[in-house]
């Protein structure tokens, strides 16, 4: 059985308002692999209007009863994943072990906050008089869209969801525009799991008016964003008109330190892939790669050989490690910051052309960029490509320096096998995330901060859930005991 490619409003799966339509392309083979409703602002106002009318039916239900429905959302998912998995490739080009993975974090996500929605604990006060209590609650926030990027069609919306759902919100729902139909399909799981009606509603449609509509409805109590940094400044500016809530997920350029000590046996295996995970297309993708100059040549050589050895090609088909980039907008961005490095005077060491075999598709070379000045975009601006920039430092204060030198900050790598480094690194370092000698820096249970302009609120554990809830004081008085 298919999944409804439709919007979701109170319950019913329907088409866009004004009738609009649009193709979902398939960025492997540039051709449609679906047609789906493209609505507007009205769409948005009559999502948040059922959100707003099953909020009161849905934040009363015991966070046990909450957590039942999530569950088995997660388990359909896991029951389901071959007829999902394909979906997922269909639209954003993921190789088969990426899509399936992308849809393991859902089915994860939904687990971990069906669980932790049961620990929104208050607190009780010790009052300066008698015969006074006070209380502290945890009640959800209302109303909450959501406006979710591309690159995770299954994890990207289904980390807010999970978190709004469990707190006790409702929520409308606006996926990419480029990848929606996992959603549609994840959606109806949920449907499926006994969400009532007007809990989640999912729209498809014009990103500015939909997102105007969240903005200035007052039902709509908070947004929560998965995308570009530009993006995210103008929501900050329009949250001031109804004072609208915001946890902004945004850009970032994420230093990797490489200290003498590393491994590079390890590193050599792990590097290439490590850096084009989903085409590069990952917002705490590691991308500036800063190399003590001991090790540098010997790192760039090595790495170079994997980079070229790692296959391009159709997601779809076994054996492909690296698929395309979501458009071409995407593709001849990519291309262009390749191109910035190379006319400044860095040294090609692998790639940087699109695949002379693959005719059609969005496809980008995995790139090495040995020696890159600091002046090149590529050293200053998001990537979002299989592109790996290589410089070199000396001092261990100085690379500290030369990683925080960004108005990002999200997530940086370390690798040492010193542990005083390693802490002097992870202390000084200005990102919200921070790993040391992994290239898994975000978890489920964890919270995944940005600072700077990489973000502002909390995705993912105890913050995570945090969020999604208002603090109430209750004070009681006149005791007479």
């Amino acid at each position: 059985m298919g999944f409804h490619l439709k919007q979701l409003i109170d319950g019913q799966w329907c088409d866009a308002s004004g009738g609009g339509s649009w193709d979902v392309i398939n960025p492997a083979t540039e051709e449609a692999v679906a047609t789906v409703p493209f609505g507007d602002a009205a769409d948005c106002r009559a999502a948040i209007d059922a959100a707003k009318k099953a909020f009161p039916g849905w934040s009363s239900k015991t966070a046990y009863e909450r957590s039942a429905i999530l569950f088995k959302a997660a388990q359909l998912i896991r029951e389901r994943l071959q007829e999902l998995a394909p979906i997922n490739t269909s639209e954003s080009g993921k190789t088969k072990g990426d899509a399936e993975g992308d849809l393991h974090a859902a089915a994860a996500l939904l687990e971990w906050f069906a669980e932790e929605g049961k620990r929104a604990y208050g607190r009780t006060i010790p009052a300066r008089k008698p015969g006074k209590r006070i209380l502290v609650l945890k009640q959800p926030i209302g109303v909450v869209g959501t406006i979710t990027a591309w690159n995770f069609p299954a994890y990207n919306p289904v980390r807010s969801w999970a978190a709004a759902l469990a707190a006790g919100c409702t929520v409308v729902a606006r996926p990419s525009e480029y990848t929606p139909m996992t959603a549609m399909a994840i959606a109806e799981l949920l449907v499926d799991s006994g969400l009532p009606a007007g809990v989640l509603n999912l729209i498809n449609g014009e990103p500015e008016s939909m997102g105007q509509e969240m903005l200035d409805n007052p039902a709509c109590r908070k947004i929560a964003f998965t995308g570009s940094t530009r993006v995210g400044k103008i929501l900050l500016d329009g949250a001031s008109r109804t004072m609208t809530r915001l946890s902004l997920e945004l850009g970032g350029n994420a230093p990797v330190l490489i200290f003498p000590d590393a491994d590079l046996d390890v590193l050599a295996k792990q590097v290439p892939m490590a850096k084009c995970r989903n085409v590069g297309q990952v917002c705490v993708a590691p991308q500036r790669f800063i190399i003590h100059q001991k090790i540098k040549d010997e790192f760039v050589e090595r790495v170079a050989t994997g980079m070229k050895a790692l296959r391009v090609g159709n997601g779809a088909d076994p054996g492909v490690e690296v698929g395309p980039l979501i458009n071409a907008k995407q593709r001849d961005r990519v291309e262009e910051l390749v191109h910035d490095a190379r006319d400044r005077g860095a040294r090609i060491a692998a790639g940087g052309n699109r695949p002379g075999n693959l005719g059609k598709g969005y496809f980008f070379e995995p790139t090495l960029i040995a020696d890159y000045p600091e002046e090149s975009r590529i050293s200053t601006e998001e990537i979002f490509g299989p592109v790996l920039p290589v410089a070199s430092f000396d001092d261990v204060d100085e690379v500290i320096a030369r990683a925080n030198a960004t108005p990002y900050g999200l997530a940086a790598y370390v690798f040492t096998r010193d542990l005083n480094t390693a802490i002097r690194a992870y202390e000084g370092l200005e990102f919200g995330l921070v790993s040391v000698n992994d290239w898994n820096v975000s978890t489920i249970e964890g919270p995944f901060p940005g600072w700077k302009q990489s973000g502002q609120g909390r995705e993912c554990g105890q913050e995570g859930l945090e969020d999604y809830l208002e603090v109430k004081q209750v004070g009681i008085g006149g005791l007479g005991f």
